[in-house]
């Protein structure tokens, strides 16, 4: 047990008991079970006069498919801090059925780093999802009713962007028709189903500061254009009400904990390859009044999720982060020096596992472009080598020495998968001492810059592109969405993980090379345009092996395998 100023660790506690520790009253807190529970509407204005805490960002380099351990390494590093007698609490995303049951397995972390309960947050949750899933496809049922029945506002039906959803992988529905063989009169319509975590209404819910403001974003949601060539919105179609009932109790963030017992706040759960990736503003904002510290990760790599985590949920929040940890692995590095093929995406080249360090020095380019690109926000960087039991000491000395010679203020290695805090507490450490002086926080680009200058500045500056190629229909919609009145929203873009490029194939650090856009969108109520680069879908496949062909549940109502 930690006897010094942190939250306890090594205890798991019940919903109630872990309620208590962080200081509120049975009335703030709805238990959903033992283990889990929603926090009551309204309590981010009840604690506002508690102080803010430090805003620590977690993000990681260009990933192998199999990922770097970047949930381990944020929940370990808040019960690390725990370990040194810092107040710290994680706040993380909801993990998606998609990946789940596709290529990645379970979200909670992992090994002696994982929340608890596990299963639960894995699957159903709390049910915020399933809400996100059935308020997009309720309005999709109402426009199509709203569309045959030819109410007022009229829609154009060519004009229609709503979008169904679904919490699952189906290439199957990356393109639809629906309304066929239905009687004389109904509407058929071509239309598609995104990924739920690439839906407007999770970005909303993720972005929302308060129930009033969800209910705000939703109306503002934009599904078409009328015969007068005008947005409509969800509030002329007099659907808001119908979305917030669905949603009233998805906006409440949820309490869970982390197998150490430190809390956890897990909500909304964007990706950040195809949406803005990032939990949700409303459980930062609780958290950072309940804790010296709160550790949020945004997904994938730097380009991905911390560009968005900057330029979209911190101008949305108004919030600002304090230190950013940059995670790494010899593994990633040695992929990203392009001498070793994947033959596929569910497992690593066995090379990867042996000591390379001519290898680990070429791909380090890709370590120092995140880098370089995370410096343009004016934040101290801290890299998280996430140690491998294959990694040598000579590797880890190697990216600690090349870390630092590009620009990093610390450098730490962590074994939280393996050691739990204990794993963490070089880590911890570096996070407090980085966070010393305060950041000189600035956004990439200003409101007022156009919908194009953005894209370049965000393919130039952060992807290292020589600049931004706008098929024919790109450059429709964006200007019809500057004609509309929302030239000043920031840009979301859309694009593969592997890379900092639109390719996934081109490792290191990519150069000589222009960001193709095939698509724009508006999310209106969510507050960007979302910019589609390469080949990228928003309704991901299923691999040539399922991870759901692994899952069982045995005679005791075990689930297993499904981590």
């Amino acid at each position: 047990m930690n006897d010094r100023a942190g939250f306890p660790l090594g205890e798991i506690r019940r919903i109630d008991a872990l309620r208590e520790t962080l200081g509120l009253r049975e009335e703030d807190l709805e238990p959903y079970g033992w283990y889990k529970g929603k926090f009551a509407l309204g309590l981010e204005e009840r604690l506002a006069e508690r102080p803010l805490g430090k805003y620590v960002a977690v993000t990681a380099i260009s990933p192998t498919p199999l990922g770097e351990g970047k949930t381990v390494m944020a929940i370990g590093l808040a019960m690390g801090l725990n370990r040194i007698g810092c107040r710290a609490l994680a706040a993380l995303r909801e993990p998606s059925l998609g990946p789940l049951f596709g290529m990645k397995g379970g979200g909670a972390g992992g090994g002696r780093a994982h929340l608890v309960p596990a299963d639960d947050i894995n699957l159903h949750f709390t049910g915020d999802i399933h809400a996100v899933s059935t308020a997009t496809n309720l309005l999709a049922a109402l426009l199509d009713n709203h569309l045959a029945r030819r109410r007022t506002p009229l829609v154009e039906e060519g004009s229609v962007t709503w979008r169904r959803c679904l919490d699952l992988c189906d290439r199957s529905l990356r393109g639809v028709e629906t309304g066929r063989g239905d009687a004389a009169g109904w509407i058929t319509r071509s239309t598609a189903f995104d990924l739920a975590p690439a839906s407007e209404i999770m970005a909303v819910l993720a972005l929302a500061s308060n129930l009033g403001d969800l209910i705000g974003r939703i109306g503002r949601m934009v599904v078409g254009v009328s015969p007068e060539g005008t947005p409509v919105t969800v509030d002329q179609l007099q659907a808001t009400g119908a979305l917030a009932a669905l949603l009233r109790d998805a906006v409440r963030p949820n309490l869970v904990q982390t197998c150490e017992g430190t809390p956890a706040l897990v909500h909304a759960g964007p990706f950040a390859n195809i949406a803005h990736g990032n939990s949700s503003v409303l459980a930062d904002r609780i958290g950072l009044r309940l804790a010296d510290y709160i550790v949020t990760e945004s997904g994938f790599g730097a380009d991905c999720g911390a560009e968005k985590f900057m330029n979209i949920k911190c101008r949305a929040s108004g919030l600002t982060p304090d230190v950013v940890v940059l995670v790494c692995t010899a593994r990633a590095l040695k992929l990203h020096s392009g001498q070793f093929a994947l033959q596929n995406r569910r497992s690593l080249p066995p090379g990867l596992s042996r000591e390379d360090l001519p290898a680990l020095r070429a791909g380090a380019v890709n370590l120092h472009a995140h880098l370089a690109l995370l410096r343009r926000f004016g934040i101290p960087i801290v890299v998280a080598i996430n140690r491998f039991p294959d990694d040598t000491d000579a590797e880890l000395e190697l990216i600690r020495e090349l870390a630092r010679e590009a620009g990093a203020d610390e450098v730490a290695v962590s074994t939280a998968f393996s050691d739990g805090s204990r794993g963490a507490e070089a880590l911890a450490e570096a996070v407090v001492g980085a966070g010393a002086p305060p950041a000189q926080f600035r956004l990439l680009y200003e409101d007022s810059l156009s919908p194009r200058e953005k894209l370049e500045r965000i393919a130039t500056q952060i992807y290292g592109a020589d600049g931004v190629d706008l098929e024919p229909a790109a450059r429709e919609q964006l200007d019809r969405f500057d004609s509309f009145g929302y030239g000043r929203l920031p840009v979301c873009v859309a694009k593969t993980q592997y890379s900092l490029s639109h390719d996934p194939h081109r490792l290191g650090r990519p150069t000589g090379f222009r960001l193709p856009v095939r698509e724009v969108r508006l999310a209106a109520g969510a507050g960007f345009l979302y910019a589609l680069a390469g080949d990228i879908s928003t309704m991901p496949g299923l691999p040539s092996e399922p991870a759901a062909l692994r899952i069982r549940v045995n005679a005791s109502g075990t689930i297993q395998h499904l981590h």
